[in-house]
């Protein structure tokens, strides 16, 4: 495969963005997801967010490169600080350049991640399976893999990769009981503040378990925290919009029409 240079302009636009401008993936539940129960929140507009950032790390192999092996690199999916996303996804599926040996990689258990060795770049589709108490939709996602920057000029460096990462957050409305109940206390999920008769204190919810996992990569891994706090923040903002609605419903239905005063008929 050639190296395709004419998009690597547009695919760090797009990096940088990604991180300025996260976006919220919204995954609706479907037909055949109706019989888990929903959670009850007292209102509709419960959601529970999953950050996550996906994409590549390519280190050139320097005197070990070839002409068919001139990079090693490593595509996938991970919490935004490195959370264990296993409580969510099921499991991962990376499909490969068809040059590769066994283009289509499936991925079982977390760490969802691929590495191999090669001289292209080419887009890695990747597709994201949930647990059977989260839905039944699958999310499919598209990266391209990059091996040279140009943001550096002179030689390449074994030492230090070039790394292209997307953030999102992954949104499921109208979660189900069995979902939340296994989450809420998960660092790599937001969850809704619920009321505390969801067998549930307000100490338990404001608990996380300590739950980062520890990545070879780790150093290389661009740091997101801002955005999540901006996606947390905005989360925020709308459930408290949706619940001053709610409220003003309620207050219209109370105070209903004006009653009509009524006066006897004049004989």
């Amino acid at each position: 495969m050639a190296h395709t240079a004419q998009n690597d302009g547009q695919l760090e636009q797009n990096a940088s963005e990604s991180t300025l401008k996260p976006q919220r993936i919204k995954i609706t539940r479907t037909s055949d997801d109706s019989d888990k129960k929903s959670l009850q929140m007292g209102a509709k507009d419960s959601e529970i967010s999953v950050p996550i950032v996906y994409g590549t790390i390519a280190f050139w192999l320097g005197r070990k490169a070839s002409e068919s092996q001139s990079h090693k690199w490593t595509v996938y999916v991970r919490g935004a600080t490195n959370e264990d996303l296993g409580v969510v996804i099921k499991r991962a599926v990376f499909q490969l350049h068809p040059s590769f040996n066994n283009p289509v990689r499936v991925v079982e258990a977390p760490p969802f991640e691929i590495s191999e060795c090669g001289w292209g770049e080419f887009e890695i589709a990747i597709s994201l399976f949930f647990h059977n108490d989260i839905c039944e939709k699958q999310l499919d996602l598209y990266h391209h893999l990059k091996l040279y920057s140009e943001d550096e000029s002179g030689p390449q460096s074994t030492k230090k990769p070039v790394v292209v990462e997307t953030y999102n957050e992954i949104v499921f409305p109208d979660p189900s009981e069995a979902f939340y109940a296994r989450v809420q206390k998960h660092p790599a999920v937001i969850v809704p503040r619920v009321p505390v008769t969801l067998n549930s204190t307000a100490e338990d919810l404001n608990e996380k378990k300590a739950d980062t996992k520890d990545h070879p990569l780790n150093q290389w891994f661009i740091n997101f925290s801002e955005a999540d706090e901006l996606l947390k923040l905005a989360a925020a903002r709308q459930q408290v919009q949706a619940h001053i609605i709610k409220l003003r419903r309620q207050l219209s239905i109370l105070d209903g029409p004006p009653l009509q005063s009524w006066k006897p008929a004049s004989g």
